[in-house]
């Protein structure tokens, strides 16, 4: 960290932040709703004709994304109109209709009567602007032929009728009986009248990913036919608090369940009787899900093939069964990439259910569209128009005045990557299933000797990819330094930058940052400049001082993961921020810290007071997180002489068994003061929306 700029100031505003988080990623790991949904504010008007978003041409991944019954793919209402609605009138108006129609719901809309259920039309997308679209009291209902239906970043609740096994009331969140090629994607669903999706009737081609399930009796049942012909795709699902069908899957042809979270709290008035239930001739492929506190986690019917591999198991009791046959391997239908089982249910708490942010910006009645952005493309193969990412940098025309997407194909690129200062605008997005399938990688260290013999690289200049210029965005890809310090002992300094931003408005988002010693390097241009970034639902990966530097930046429901030091041994500092007096400097908010590392040997942080300077006042608050218990109880450290009671460390409502009480080794912020502390508070003006 020798070689750092500091930092600049920053003028605070309360407002109501939405974020933007791209959407399905394919896969595993994914967290990004691909290309943008918008933000919606309260002041929408509803509107018949709007400009369509660009994430209107996201399309499904799983059984969704393939080739039958005439249907290639499930893209929902993409090639129609784009309108957004705010009643039950324009909703039903729409979805109804036989055209297609990408539907924004930009309101709360309550079913008039209770529990009824919209017949949706092929050819729909439907999709909540942000956190605000909700529907009370009923549901969807895609009835037989239906096909190509999108229904995304929904909250769905409450028909509940006051029986809980209710057996009366067919009041579901989402039924299909005979429909295919639909995909159910980053919804709430919870507290209905029946059961939260029912996929019935030899419906098929069904894709359910990245959802919340809660809070019901019966979450989701598949099947109620002798022929077995569905093909259904269930992955990173948070399925909490329900009883039963955690999913029951009845005579399906191909069941891949993959990287879902159940969890059965104990103490709470629900009680888990089942989990996943292969039934029938059903043939399942159970994969690297966690299951927690569960009740007979995984039963099968003597009928069923189930095949299980890599799934976790903790306070869980009674059955646990798999056997039937060899099953059938979901790669030969499409491609995906699995999430350790152990990340999931962090991964799950943090990623699903409804964003708060996807797509176009819509106020006071009007629909805008940034301009269209240009593309560029990356592959090793040859297939794209470059075979480097710099490659591709370079080809972004100096003071580009608007976005740039550079779409690097999967594949291990090993080189450096710089985005210098007069190319805003620029995005550096993965194309894979998986952020874990494209990787940009390089190891120099600070002690690194230079090619040209002019000395060593330095902190600083030892990233492998560096952001110097405003307005930049990552998503959906791995940056690593695999730097080898065992190898490299006589080197004279070990840290060794994954990534190092410099620049302000930076958007990261379901990334990787990978490395030990200095793996995020999160500083401004200069030390008068604001430099602000925002990263979420990503994991950061090191041991020493690994998130560092004088930005006021945001992590915000991602995954920190700590690491042995090079010896085995563990010890560490997470943060060393090196804060300007007038700004803020790092908020670890809604997140999870844990590794593999030994209790009590980490620190949240220490001060770096950068140069030894005495002006500097540096800043971290962790709050609402959850804490393994790796954390010391003392969770703070002095650095260079500087005591780090004189600077700005505090905690506030965190978790976890990391996690400890005030005390004057451990602030913790008061409920004012907490309220003075969030992210809004960080960011300003300044609402990061994926584009």
């Amino acid at each position: 960290m020798s070689d750092l700029r500091r930092k600049p100031r920053h003028r605070r505003r309360r407002n109501a932040l939405l974020i933007g988080v791209p959407a399905a990623l394919a896969a595993a790991a994914t967290l990004a709703y691909g290309t943008v949904f918008g933000v919606f504010g309260d002041d929408v008007q509803p509107t018949a004709q709007a400009a369509a978003p660009s994430w209107a041409t996201d399309a499904a991944d799983g059984f969704a994304s393939v080739n039958s019954r005439g249907q290639n793919g499930t893209y929902g209402g993409r090639d129609g109109r784009t309108v957004t609605v705010k009643t039950l009138a324009e909703l039903e108006k729409y979805a109804t209709a036989a055209e297609p129609y990408v539907i924004v719901v930009a309101g709360t809309i309550h079913m008039s009567p209770v529990g009824k259920e919209i017949k949706v039309a092929s050819d729909k997308t439907i999709v909540g602007a942000g956190t605000a679209g909700q529907i009370v009291g009923g549901g969807f209902f895609l009835g037989k032929g239906v096909h190509n239906v999108i229904i995304r970043n929904l909250t769905i609740r409450d028909s509940y009728q006051g029986v809980w096994n209710d057996k009366d009331h067919d009041f579901d969140a989402i039924q299909m009986d005979g429909a295919h090629h639909v995909w159910i994607d980053h919804n709430d669903l919870r507290h209905m009248a029946d059961g939260l999706i029912d996929v019935r009737k030899d419906s098929t081609n069904i894709t359910v990913s990245w959802n919340k399930l809660s809070d019901n009796n019966k979450a989701f049942g598949i099947g109620w036919t002798e022929n077995v012909v569905t093909d259904i795709t269930i992955h990173h699902n948070w399925i909490r608090e329900t009883e039963q069908r955690n999913p029951s899957t009845d005579n399906a042809a191909h069941a891949h369940l993959y990287n879902n979270f159940l969890e059965d709290t104990a103490g709470t008035t629900i009680s888990s009787s089942y989990g996943n239930y292969a039934r029938g001739k059903t043939s399942m492929v159970l994969e690297n899900s966690y299951f927690q506190g569960f009740r007979n986690p995984v039963i099968r019917d003597t009928t069923a093939t189930l095949v299980q591999r890599g799934n976790v198991f903790s306070g869980t009791s009674g059955r646990n069964e798999s056997g039937g046959g060899s099953g059938f391997d979901p790669k030969r239908y499409y491609g995906y990439s699995l999430d350790e089982a152990a990340d999931v249910p962090a991964l799950l708490r943090s990623g699903a259910g409804p964003r708060t942010s996807i797509g176009t910006r819509t106020s006071i009645g009007t629909t805008t569209r940034a301009a269209a952005a240009t593309t560029l493309t990356v592959a090793k193969d040859g297939s794209g128009q470059y075979s480097t990412v710099q490659a591709a940098v370079n080809a972004v025309p100096a003071n580009n005045p608007s976005r740039v997407v550079i779409a690097v194909k999967p594949g291990t690129y090993r080189e450096t990557v710089k985005v210098p200062s007069n190319k805003p605008h620029v995005t550096i997005q993965g194309t894979g299933g998986s952020r874990k399938d494209t990787v940009i990688v390089y190891n120099n260290a600070a002690g690194t000797p230079k090619p040209d013999g002019s000395g060593t690289y330095g902190t600083s200049g030892s990233a492998t990819v560096a952001v110097e210029a405003d307005d930049f965005q990552a998503r959906n890809l791995t940056i690593s330094n695999d730097f080898d310090e065992r190898a490299n002992q006589g080197l004279s300094g070990h840290q060794a930058v994954a990534l190092r931003t410099a620049a302000d408005k930076v958007f990261l988002d379901s990334i990787i940052v990978n490395g030990d010693q200095d793996t995020l390097l999160l500083d401004t241009a200069a030390k008068d400049r604001l430099g602000r970034v925002y990263l979420t639902n990503s994991y950061v990966v090191g041991n020493v001082d690994f998130i560092f530097g004088r930005a006021t930046a945001v992590i915000d429901r991602s995954v920190i993961t700590l690491k042995k030091r090079w010896d085995g041994t563990s010890a560490g500092y997470i943060t060393a921020p090196s804060t300007t007096a007038d700004r803020k400097g790092f908020l670890i908010n809604r997140s999870t810290v844990n590794g593999d590392v030994s209790a009590a040997s980490f620190f949240l942080g220490r001060n770096w007071h950068a140069g030894g300077d005495a002006s500097l006042r540096p800043q971290a608050t962790v709050r609402n997180s959850t804490l393994s218990a790796a954390i010391k109880s003392t969770p703070w450290s002095d650095m260079g002489g500087f005591s780090w009671k004189n600077d700005r460390f505090a905690e506030y409502r965190n978790t976890g068994p990391g996690a400890g009480s005030a005390s004057p080794d451990r602030p913790q912020l008061t409920d004012a003061q907490a309220a003075q502390q969030e992210v809004a508070d960080w960011l300003g003006d300044w609402t990061p929306t994926a584009s």
